[in-house]
């Protein structure tokens, strides 16, 4: 691992390198890090802000969508003058100010099953921001699959939770098929465009999901894995919920129905899965 910093990253990351549980050689193991984002969104965009601050050293983005004006209301990464470009052009321009230094690719396209697995295969962390369950469900195969963990996030109204998924490593570390078995009907779960959502909702639960990949690279603290974090803005209330392996999960358990991204289940589950925002 490459210890040598410049002048200029000593003095960009001096409040990370004096942290005991971070220090130099920390430093280094984020700049080695390659993070995968699925969503330039609401969730995305604060948490591409924070991971490219923190010196990650190659960030993926994946979208396909452009950027609205809608969007602009808990977006924070692009600005008014990128209604009508490419999410992640607009993103990838925007942490390029924020951070010369990180390598930005930028996916301008749809996550689906055919190329799910290829993508997430140069990266070391998965960071779900999508918002929708098809795409949920499919990272969460893919990346079981794929031995990478998911570090994923969820928000609707006025309501956030987060988790992190390593079911790879084996009991006891459940995933998101053990805790959400199958998807809502369509009518249970509205979209944010059809219930609405507080717009800085996004970037709390955003820093918060940067928090977690940060510490899934270093490896410290404890990690999320088996533990559900619910936030309620109106209550100003955080709750932590134990989750546990379900020894009969089509997808981690004894004997799984899922063990490609084509099995019968799975596809059912993401069949039109999307980036959204």
């Amino acid at each position: 691992m490459n210890l040598d910093f410049t002048e200029a990253e000593l003095h960009r990351y001096a409040r990370h390198i004096i942290l005991p549980e971070i220090g130099g050689i920390g430093q280094a193991r984020l700049r080695a890090a390659r993070v995968l984002v699925v969503g330039a969104g609401g969730l995305g965009t604060p948490l591409l802000q924070y991971l490219a601050a923190a010196g990650i050293g190659t960030i993926g983005i994946v979208d396909h969508d452009t950027v609205s004006l809608s969007n602009l209301q808990r977006q924070v990464i692009h600005r008014t003058s990128d209604v009508g470009a490419a999410k992640v052009a607009s993103a990838r321009r925007a942490l390029a100010e924020i951070n010369p230094e990180a390598n930005v690719a930028a996916h301008a396209l749809r996550l689906s099953p055919d190329n799910a697995l290829e993508l997430i295969a140069g990266y070391d962390v998965i960071a779900d921001g999508s918002d929708n369950f098809a795409t949920r469900y499919l990272l969460t195969d893919a990346c079981f699959l794929a031995g990478k963990t998911l570090v994923a996030a969820a928000i609707l109204r006025f309501e956030g939770q987060l988790s992190t998924y390593k079911p790879h490593l084996g009991p006891p570390h459940p995933c998101y098929r053990c805790i959400f078995a199958e998807p809502p009907p369509p009518e249970a779960v509205p979209s944010c465009a059809a219930a609405g959502v507080l717009g800085s909702m996004a970037g709390t639960i955003g820093a918060w999901q940067a928090t977690e990949v940060v510490k899934e690279i270093l490896g410290i603290g404890e990690s999320l894995s088996g533990k559900l974090l619910l936030y309620d803005a109106l209550d100003a209330r955080v709750e932590r919920l134990a989750v546990a392996r379900r020894d009969d999960c089509p997808l981690c358990g004894s004997s799984p129905a899922i063990t490609s991204l084509a099995s019968p289940l799975a596809q059912a589950s993401y069949a039109e899965a999307y980036c959204g925002d």
